[in-house]
């Protein structure tokens, strides 16, 4: 019968599936890269190895005990102590993930090029609205109520204020940290002006020079590429090209291209990967396996 797909194995027949059509195929093919590669793939990537820290759980679990022995909101009049800190735990833990999720989303997006003021903006409502949503399962989980129509714009807009002040605070401290230990520990910060150190973000090679790209500017060094990653200390980074070299925790997006692949980067513009190097983007997570 026509469009009937039998496979003859001891003695009897079996239909196989029907195969993709070719442009529902190409259509896939092209849908599985990006969402491999792109922002959200990165972003999840961050949460994860954020919540993998000791120092990160570390911090969350004391917020959340303090605040299950204190039991605001009138958690403490509606919960007994163990579900008290059950449903705190879940809070804490969850908001900071949607909230990191959340910003890893918009540095990854185009609204990273806006100015400070307007990223903070930008970034503390996309916290908020991540982080309202986890509260507000949560409350209908725990408790079995949402908040009246009149009630959910004063919500919303005490979640936005918590996550402006939140935001701004962890920029401050962010740029102060930033500017006053810039990376001493990598010896490559010793050739740069005092301006334009900072957290490195990629190595290119010009001519006899190598661009050392920081998230304070460029300086072009003479040198060689190999010697300036001998000299990028504890950073952790990968030569994506004979003429490249990029900062992991720099990598906003990772796009295929045939066998080989464009870099986006935090700051500056992207660069190209060959495809002797995309094994070691694969081995990082930023590429599909």
């Amino acid at each position: 019968m026509a469009g009937l797909h039998v496979e003859i194995s001891s003695g009897c027949a079996k239909p196989l599936p029907k195969p993709i059509p070719r442009r529902q195929g190409a259509i896939r093919q092209r849908l599985i890269p990006i969402a491999h590669n792109g922002p959200l793939h990165l972003a999840l990537r961050d949460v994860r190895r954020e919540l993998s820290r000791p120092q990160a759980l570390s911090v969350l679990a004391g917020i959340a005990i303090v605040l299950a022995v204190i039991g605001p909101f009138e958690t403490d009049v509606v919960l007994r102590f163990v579900p008290r800190l059950v449903y705190w735990v879940a809070t804490v833990a969850l908001t900071y993930a949607a909230g990191h999720l959340a910003t890893g989303l918009i540095h990854r997006s185009p609204a990273r090029a806006l100015p400070r003021i307007p990223l903070l903006l930008v970034t503390a409502a996309a916290i908020g609205v991540a982080a309202s949503l986890v509260v507000l399962a949560l409350n209908a989980a725990a408790f079995g109520i949402l908040p009246a129509p009149r009630e959910i714009g004063p919500f919303l807009l005490n979640i936005f204020a918590i996550s402006l002040v939140i935001t701004t605070v962890y920029d401050i401290f962010e740029r102060a940290q930033s500017k006053a230990k810039p990376d001493t520990t990598a010896p490559l910060m010793d050739r740069l002006p005092l301006d334009k150190r900072g957290p490195l973000v990629a190595l290119s090679v010009q001519d006899h020079y190598v661009d050392i790209r920081t998230t304070n500017g460029t300086q072009m060094v003479l040198m060689r590429l190999s010697d300036a990653i001998r000299e990028v200390g504890a950073t952790q980074g990968l030569q994506i090209h004979r003429s490249h070299w990029v900062a992991l925790g720099a990598v906003t997006s990772v796009t295929r291209q045939g066998d080989k692949a464009t870099v986006a980067l935090s700051h500056g513009p992207a660069l190209p990967a060959s495809r002797a190097n995309l094994p070691k983007l694969r081995q990082a997570g930023l590429l599909p396996r």
